[in-house]
């Protein structure tokens, strides 16, 4: 749940990196910032299922703390001492949309999959005899990793007939499944197109969404062909190399609010809403997909 926290910690208590006297002080220049951000945002309660007039209030409040830590975070000297491959700062959207999430989905279930998730991809069975076959399941599940996931876990038991031979497989479904990204490229795209088209062959009743900071697509690039359901583009702006952020003339959007007061309303409307309603007032209407 706490990717980014997670991600700072294992910095701190890594035996062989990050152990240089500028790395260490610029860690705890970072645990202070992390504890403070985190602290205020576990306090800060809702939005929630029943929509009321404080939900937007309280969304632009988090949005408001995420981006004083964002700009805490992306000071040039922690952007070079910290690369993309260290992940401190892609880390950071994961955590802030379970903050956002967080009260929504608890609201309706405690026991709720929430935070990144190791989904089902598919399932098949491969026993290594005949003899075996008959008394052995020997299920085999393939699943794929998402930055983030609200769904269900589901605990199956399998076991072939007159056999009492019993393997317990559990199962992460999405109901949304979140890929966050600091920019978006075409080929982060096609991948998460892909994702999302093997998501829906087995949970069709999943919406499928990336969040990013920056988009990196060129005009040319026919969005209708891909199979996500949404993008979101937080600060409204194409990317710029990380170095031309640091020049005097560069000016940085914000992370919008009114973009991430939709991504919620987005999620929220697909919890509350009763799936299988759709088909019979597509029925009403004479047509079944709007």
């Amino acid at each position: 749940m706490y990717v980014h926290g997670d991600n700072l910690r294992q910095k701190e208590l890594h035996k062989t990196k990050y152990i240089d006297p500028e790395s260490r002080q610029f860690l705890q220049e970072i645990r202070i910032q992390y504890d403070k951000w985190k602290r205020i945002n576990e306090k800060l309660r809702g939005a929630f299922v029943q929509s009321t007039d404080q939900d937007i209030k309280i969304i632009k409040r988090r949005v408001k703390l995420l981006n004083i830590y964002k700009d805490f975070l992306d000071i040039q000297k922690y952007a070079e001492k910290f690369d993309s491959r260290s992940n401190l700062h892609s880390s950071v959207l994961e955590e802030f949309v379970f903050y956002l999430f967080r009260d929504l989905v608890y609201d309706i279930s405690r026991s709720a999959l929430l935070g990144k998730g190791n989904t089902f991809k598919d399932i098949f069975f491969r026993p290594s005899s005949y003899q075996e076959m008959v008394t052995k399941p020997n299920v085999k599940l393939e699943t794929k990793d998402h930055d983030f996931v609200i769904g269900t876990d589901i605990k199956a038991d399998f076991t072939c007939l007159g056999s009492e031979q019993i393997e317990t497989h559990h199962f992460q479904i999405p109901a949304v499944a979140i890929e966050c990204k600091t920019y978006l490229d075409k080929t982060m795209l096609e991948g998460a197109s892909s994702a999302a088209e093997q998501l829906k062959l087995r949970n069709p009743n999943a919406i499928y969404m990336i969040v990013a900071e920056w988009l990196k697509l060129t005009d040319s690039i026919n969005l209708q062909k891909f199979k996500v359901d949404q993008i979101y583009v937080l600060r409204k702006q194409k990317n710029t190399d990380r170095e031309f952020r640091y020049i005097e003339s560069y000016v940085k959007n914000p992370i919008y609010d009114d973009v991430v007061i939709h991504l919620f309303e987005t999620v929220r409307k697909h919890l509350t809403t009763d799936w299988e309603k759709g088909l019979e007032q597509g029925l009403d209407r004479g047509y079944l997909i709007l």
